[in-house]
């Protein structure tokens, strides 16, 4: 009898490179100093088409940086921001040979489509879900102080800041992170910096329920280190703290910091204190795609571990176009094991925030995702693909308690109340709902939607009985 043939995928060791910078006409002359220094990469991040002009040059069509503006002016809900580092692995694998030759390279580059949203991305008809809201997950109505999101029993967030070396187009804090863009006026942090984190302390040491602490932003990677070492000090004399995760995805998008000496001097003592008093230092960075694993990160993430870290974690974000086929998140989590020993550990569904509808994904293809994925990896390398469910967290693909699928509508419930449920009696009896992108239900559920586009209210959709 011959044995049935394995699936598609074969795994294959391979070798990671750093693209080559000089390939771009405006960085033809940058030495290998200069790239591996993070206030160089700083200072010439890309942040407008002319900035973009600079680097590529004619390279890219002019139809390119039109495209590009059309969406700054009507969809972006972050402004661009892009490190030398995360531009460089962009197309990394193209050939320039003249004028607009990489162009198709560009369109069609997975980096691109996320860090460098255009308009013909977008989706013409549903590009925001009407359910879509700023702050998808509530996590400031969660505020227990400015900045500290109490949304599980014993975890809390900490945004310490607002900003980021890079700006990705999906992020899940687009209310509050980065500048403003022609349709959307950002919130703002009111409290100074330095009250802010000692408002957080202070709750901190109250709280002997929370044991677990992800210390975020923002990007912990734009904050001066010494305030982020003095936090992270205070945070290690609360008794009751036994975990704490920091959040960088400057990790992949600008490595050079991760490794520079002050930052890996700080981490080692900080690493000491926490070894001392039995509490675990992970920091959880943000990788999409294969090409963003360069020897920079490989060899910034190892520092890392050398410095005492108990892991480096990737919690990446499972977008359509990106990575939503199983072969492209095995070859980055192969990746990302084989050369960085970074630890595949999540990959979210795109959150509901408004003009992501061409990133989503709905549950059943995520669920699809996740089978393909199963038993090529080690089960401690094996990434959980997650719904991140407004109310309730972090649920597992599988978990819903109910899925209309011609709606695209799934049903989760919870076992725990946020602080904004402590006086309602009713939270954990309640139905919560995450929805699926409309245009890829069947027609006849695209129909019911559109009968329902100008819905002022949510309630009738919660509302809704399942069907079959």
């Amino acid at each position: 009898m011959n044995a049935s043939p394995q699936p598609a995928y074969r795994y294959r060791p391979t070798a990671i490179c750093e693209p080559d910078w000089r390939r771009f006409p405006g960085w033809r002359d940058v030495t290998t100093e200069q790239w591996e220094d993070p206030q160089w990469q700083r200072t010439h991040c890309v942040k407008s088409a002319g900035q973009l002009r600079r680097v590529v040059g004619d390279l890219l069509a002019e139809e390119f940086y039109e495209d590009w503006e059309r969406d700054r002016r009507r969809w972006a809900t972050m402004s661009v921001l892009l490190p030398p580092q995360m531009l460089n692995t962009m197309a990394p694998t193209a050939e320039p040979s003249g004028p607009g030759s990489l162009t198709k390279a560009f369109y069609e580059d997975p980096v691109r489509r996320y860090m460098l949203p255009l308009a013909s991305d977008r989706q013409s008809e549903w590009p925001s879900h009407p359910m879509a809201s700023r702050d998808s997950l509530h996590e400031q109505d969660m505020w227990v102080v400015e900045g500290l999101t109490h949304r599980y029993p014993t975890k809390v967030l900490a945004e310490l800041l607002a900003t980021c070396p890079q700006y990705c187009g999906h992020c899940t804090r687009m209310d509050l992170v980065g500048n403003s863009t022609p349709q959307l006026e950002k919130h703002k942090l009111q409290l100074k910096p330095a009250d802010r984190a000692e408002r957080i302390l202070d709750h901190l040491r109250k709280s002997s329920g929370i044991r677990d602490v992800v210390v975020s932003g923002g990007d912990l990677a734009n904050l001066p280190w010494p305030r982020l070492e003095s936090f992270l000090a205070s945070l290690l004399e609360i008794e009751n703290i036994r975990d704490i995760r920091l959040a960088s995805k400057a990790l992949i998008g600008l490595p050079q910091y991760w490794m520079s000496g002050p930052v890996l001097a700080g981490l080692e003592r900080i690493a000491e204190v926490a070894r001392a008093r039995g509490v675990q230092i992970a920091l959880h960075t943000h990788a999409n795609v294969a090409q963003q694993i360069t020897p920079l990160v490989a060899t910034a993430a190892r520092k890392l571990l050398d410095a005492g870290l108990r892991d480096v974690r990737n919690q990446g974000v499972l977008m359509r176009g990106v990575n939503d086929q199983p072969h492209e998140l095995l070859d980055l989590c192969f990746a990302l094991t084989d050369h960085a020993a970074i630890t595949p550990y999540y990959f979210y569904m795109c959150d509901m925030i408004p003009n992501a509808e061409h990133w989503r994904i709905p549950v059943s293809r995520a669920q699809d995702i996740q089978h393909q994925i199963m038993g090529y990896l080690p089960g401690f390398s094996t990434p959980r693909i997650v719904c991140d469910v407004p109310f309730v967290g972090k649920r597992w693909v599988d978990q819903f308690d109910a899925y209309d699928r011609e709606l695209g509508i799934s049903h989760w419930s919870k076992s725990y109340l946020t602080p904004l449920e402590t006086e309602d009696p009713d939270a954990l009896q309640r139905t919560y709902h995450y929805y699926d992108p409309i245009d890829t239900l069947p027609e006849s559920g695209q129909r019911w939607w559109r009968s329902h586009k100008d819905t002022e209210s949510a309630t009738p959709l919660r509302e809704t009985p399942l069907r079959g």
